[in-house]
């Protein structure tokens, strides 16, 4: 007799099913595990053994053969053990056979017979929805395995005896709610930012159409403070948003308690960051910090500390929107949407351009420094604003009267306009003029008269790139959605002009 259980392997954030095939056959003591499993998965048959012994149950003295298929795909991870447990107890005849046929299972077992959480829940489940079955998962991970569909049967038991009574009708195992956590930080307001004008306006601006920014200026003139405060004035997520941003946590284990998070994503890694841990790879091809930013907000502080390769790392997902990664074995790609935010010192010391300071380095302390950045990443970022220092009689003016609040009830009419905009057009997954393609914008931002003359001659004067072009348009849609006009007029124009102009004169337009 075989057993067969379901489960999953993860490829990105797909969840490919996985047959577990369990026998128990005649012949010399044995436990094998076949079907290309990783070292976690070979190992699972000790915690398999440990666990089964705890619950009371003993293997028989007979050849036990796992396969899982298809043979051909890798499998990887600890959450393999709960589907062998369950597949052996159906052969030993501990629980009913047919009992599991209509559920997909997956979950780590510890030595004494407890479900530990796993990671992938969240995919895993919507993957058995897709296919009208249930899912089997441990306690730790029910919450978030809830979110799949409210009509979905869900097991979600604390150890194998819990779920062996559900099955022998002895005990009942109750389905888990959806949990979501609340990460509301009361103490970050817009409202805090002293003078900045300037880069307080260019802040609502990335905002409202999901802009890239770069904003440049001396240590302590504010940047980080702005950068932190950017969540405050974005729209919560959509419910699309959420679940994507949640199948990318879920898969990098981001869920505690299986709670999610309808808070924007900020990542903010730091320089050392490699290009694995910045876009994803390893062994395993884990979500990088594009991929966990995706929906959300990756800042970039000290930007040209970043080492070159991984700053060029950036320029394909920040087009795409996508974090390809390719290995001789297999190819994921992990949704990676994001905003890209960076802050940087205008040279190595920090003070070039303030009054009266001569560098000992010159002139070179500065283009050496700026030139970490490559043109065509500098080509992709919309916005780039000079943050200068801020005085002390700045910093004794009372608070400013607009907080985030104000600021963020602009941002959403904004983006409802864009999101209207676009799904008349036929482009529902469009939401933001960022992610709008060119040949959307030429239809969307069409500026007249002078506004045209303008941009003819900036276009030509500044020897724009396509692209820049094409980036300016979408500010300029943006500034105009801002002000609740049909087309960007000349000021429009101006002000998004402006903000294509490097922050310093040696950056590359």
């Amino acid at each position: 007799m075989v057993a067969h259980v379901q489960t999953v392997s993860f490829h990105g954030i797909v969840a490919r099913p996985v047959d577990v095939q369990v026998q128990v056959a005649s012949g010399l003591p044995a436990f094998t595990i076949v079907g290309l499993p990783d070292k976690a998965v070979a190992e699972s048959r000790e915690r398999v053994r440990a666990a089964l012994t705890a619950s009371g149950l003993s293997l028989p003295p007979k050849r036990i053969t796992i396969n899982l298929a298809p043979a051909d795909l890798p499998k990887e991870g600890s959450h393999f053990d709960l589907p062998i447990a369950l597949g052996l107890m159906a052969a030993i005849g501990a629980i009913p056979a047919d009992c599991l046929d209509a559920y997909t299972a997956l979950g780590e077992l510890a030595l004494d017979g407890r479900l530990a959480s796993v990671v992938g829940v969240l995919p895993a489940a919507m993957a058995a929805n897709g296919e009208d079955r249930g899912l089997i998962c441990p306690a730790d991970c029910g919450a978030e395995a809830a979110w799949a569909d409210p009509d979905m049967t869900i097991l979600a038991p604390d150890s194998l005896i819990a779920l062996a009574n559900h099955f022998k009708g002895t005990q009942v195992l109750s389905r888990p709610r959806a949990a979501i956590r609340t990460e509301t930080d009361t103490r970050l307001d817009l409202r805090d930012i002293k003078g900045q004008e300037m880069a307080k306006r260019a802040l609502e601006v990335t905002a409202a159409g999901g802009h890239n920014l770069l904003m440049v200026g001396p240590p302590g003139s504010g940047k980080s403070m702005l950068a932190s405060r950017l969540p405050t004035i974005l729209p919560p997520l959509s419910p699309a948003e959420l679940l994507d941003v949640s199948m990318i946590q879920s898969i990098a284990g981001l869920l505690p308690q299986g709670q999610l998070s309808a808070a924007r994503p900020f990542r903010a890694p730091h320089h050392s960051a490699s290009m694995a841990a910045m876009v994803g790879g390893g062994l395993r091809a884990k979500p990088g910090e594009v991929a966990l930013s995706h929906n959300g907000i990756l800042f970039l502080d000290e930007l040209p500390e970043f080492t070159p390769q991984v700053l060029d790392s950036l320029r394909q997902p920040i087009e795409s929107g996508e974090a390809v990664i390719s290995r001789a074995n297999h190819r994921v790609t992990y949704p990676a949407r994001f905003q890209l935010i960076a802050a940087m010192n205008p040279c190595r010391c920090g003070h070039a351009g303030d009054p009266g300071y001569v560098c000992k380095r010159g002139q070179r302390c500065a283009s050496d420094y700026q030139a970490r950045i490559s043109g065509p990443l500098l080509d992709r970022i919309d916005i780039r604003i000079e943050v200068p220092a801020v005085s002390a009689s700045d910093l004794m003016l009372p608070s400013a009267k607009e907080g985030s609040a104000e600021v963020g009830f602009r941002v959403l009419n904004a983006r409802h306009l864009q999101k209207e905009r676009y799904q008349a057009l036929g482009f529902g997954d469009i939401l933001t003029n960022a992610q709008c393609p060119a040949s959307v914008i030429e239809k969307v931002c069409e500026p007249k008269g002078e506004a045209r003359k303008l941009l003819a001659h900036a276009a030509d004067s500044m020897a724009l790139s396509a692209r820049g072009y094409h980036r300016i348009l979408k500010v300029a849609r943006t500034l105009a959605d801002l002000a609740g006009r049909s087309q960007p007029g000349k000021e429009e124009i101006a002000e998004a002009l402006s903000y294509r102009m490097a922050a310093m004169g040696s950056l590359v337009m």
